[in-house]
């Protein structure tokens, strides 16, 4: 084996997201109760868009797939972070490492290409809603998450084999509460330019292919919206969008703080904690902001829970 890929360090320690032992107890129930919620809600949407025939078209059939994409996403990190605030020895092998590195960069690329996608199906329904259906047809919709998923699988193999090929000698305690690229970088005793490099191409690649589809997507969106006469058609052409823009927000907005500004203008303590946000906290929003800011979800899901007895017939989910 040469000495680029040599490596004596068979196991990592995760320092976690503090060392305080006061603070395990609090903080596990804490976030054990944020990961049910993303399970409840993202299952939950799950269930709702395929059981519901009025969700069977293609808006909720790539909101369904960001929402299996959201519980997978969470629970690269949070089950092993759950298991760390209670055990004595936060140890991870450097092939369970390597893998929580692989997989939870597969479903953030995966999420970054399906928002793009979700700006693109947005921007067929508003500016050609009489070819919506034919545009957007299953295989095209099949077509788009499988682009989606190759996508993340080239970027997230080119991003683990570039960092796993770096040696680590000397230490092999992590200050995080996962497998990260920047702890990673930190802790590595060989020279990490090239990969770094390489990690900012592929990166950088996707997230600017993603906010471009995004961008030029919505300028057209909004061009058609300012060009319509009636003021409901605009209200509720806008409606459809706002879920979907607060996403973006929230999810590029997170990750282009987090991984393209100069690693020596933030320290790693900020960094665990932008990415809790960015790992478990988005998870949990985005089930909710699609039920409580979308009126056919929560016209579904309030006929739902009124069916199983959870609601009586005049209560609904949110006004």
């Amino acid at each position: 084996m040469n000495e680029g890929n040599y490596s004596s360090v068979n196991e990592f320690i995760l320092l976690g997201l503090t060392d305080n032992p006061k603070m395990q107890l609090p903080l596990f129930a804490l976030f054990l109760l944020v990961y049910i919620i993303i399970v409840i809600g993202n299952v939950g949407m799950i269930l709702l868009i395929c059981t519901v025939p009025q969700l069977h078209n293609p808006m909720y059939f790539f909101l369904g797939n960001l929402s299996v994409v959201d519980l997978c996403y969470s629970t690269v990190t949070a089950p092993k972070m759950l298991a760390d605030f209670l055990a004595d020895s936060k140890r991870i092998s450097y092939n369970a490492c390597a893998l929580q590195l692989y997989l939870f960069a597969f479903f953030a690329d995966v999420e970054c290409a399906l928002l793009a996608v979700m700006a693109y199906d947005r921007y067929v329904a508003i500016c050609n809603p009489l070819l919506y259906t034919v545009i957007m047809s299953n295989k095209v919709c099949k077509r788009l998450m499988a682009v989606a998923y190759i996508i993340g699988t080239v970027d997230s193999i080119a991003y683990t084999c570039s960092i796993f090929q770096l040696s680590f000698c000397s230490s092999n305690i992590i200050n995080h509460f996962f497998c990260d690229m920047p702890p990673l970088f930190e802790l590595s005793c060989s020279d990490t330019y090239i990969s770094e490099i390489v990690v900012f191409i592929f990166d950088g690649y996707v997230e600017a292919g993603s906010l471009g589809i995004i961008l030029v997507s919505y300028i057209y969106i909004l061009t058609t919206i300012m060009r319509m006469r009636s003021a409901e058609g605009r209200q509720k052409a806008f409606s459809t969008c706002t879920s979907h823009l607060t996403i973006v927000r929230m999810f590029h907005g997170t990750a282009l703080f987090m991984y393209l500004q100069p690693s020596s203008s933030h320290s790693m303590e900020e960094d665990k904690w932008i990415s809790l946000f960015y790992a478990v906290i988005i998870p949990m929003l985005n089930p909710l902001i699609y039920s409580l800011r979308n009126k056919d979800v929560k016209h579904a899901l309030t006929r739902a829970l009124r069916k199983i007895g959870l609601l009586k017939r005049n209560d609904t989910v949110s006004k």
